[in-house]
């Protein structure tokens, strides 16, 4: 690959290896960390973000393409946990924004977006958008020029959900379908899981089905150390 063309991905993680066949075909460099000396060394024509929820420094959208991907249909959503906001809202379709990176926080010009379904697992939707976004970087990398549009409509901020509020509140919970989303929105590798305190016990709940209105879930218990 000629070096004005070289392409980096950086992604904290990595949720599906198959999903990086494509890009891996087309020798596009992908990193889990961000290092300035490393990326001035590869010196890349664009920096994709997937996954990435850090702020950055302004060398590097001052001196380089930077595109981020946000499983909203930007300005509805930026901000934190984006998945699991929309979901507690009853969203169940979405869009995937790719947009240019600047100062301020998912406030950029967009370039494409892209449908995304917000059922099953959280597990599973980080998969998808994965590999969704891995193909809008197959096709923004064959465009000769990148052309972006103003974000327009309504600005909703959302917050970064915590640890603690991972536990089920009953009171709030009034139905099964509710219950359902709540375990599954939360049910993805190193996220923290939905819980409930059943003293001297804390109880993860994952894996959650809901067929014919009955909620079947794998529980686990661990002794709560916190009291």
């Amino acid at each position: 690959m000629n070096k004005k063309n070289k392409i980096v991905i950086i992604t904290k993680k990595i949720w599906h290896p198959k999903n990086y066949k494509v890009v891996l075909k087309k020798n596009f460099i992908i990193l889990d960390k961000l290092n300035y000396q490393k990326i001035k060394k590869i010196d890349p024509r664009i920096i994709f973000f997937i996954h990435w929820s850090k702020i950055i420094e302004k060398k590097f959208f001052e001196n380089y393409e930077c595109i981020q991907f946000h499983s909203t249909n930007l300005p509805f959503g930026r901000g934190g946990s984006p998945i699991q906001n929309q979901i507690l809202m009853g969203i169940k379709n979405t869009k995937i924004t790719a947009f240019k990176m600047g100062k301020k926080i998912d406030d950029g010009p967009f370039i494409i977006k892209r449908p995304l379904k917000l059922k099953d697992s959280a597990q599973k939707i980080y998969t998808n958008m994965e590999k969704i976004s891995l193909e809008m970087i197959m096709k923004i990398s064959k465009m000769k020029k990148l052309i972006y549009k103003k974000q327009k409509g309504k600005v909703v901020i959302f917050k970064r959900r915590l640890k603690n509020q991972s536990e089920i509140k009953f009171n709030k919970i009034n139905n099964i379908k509710k219950l359902y989303d709540y375990i599954r929105m939360l049910d993805a590798d190193n996220y923290p899981k939905a819980f409930v305190k059943l003293n001297p016990y804390i109880a993860k709940l994952s894996n959650a089905k809901l067929i014919n209105g009955i909620l079947k879930a794998t529980i686990e218990f661990k002794k709560n150390d916190k009291k």
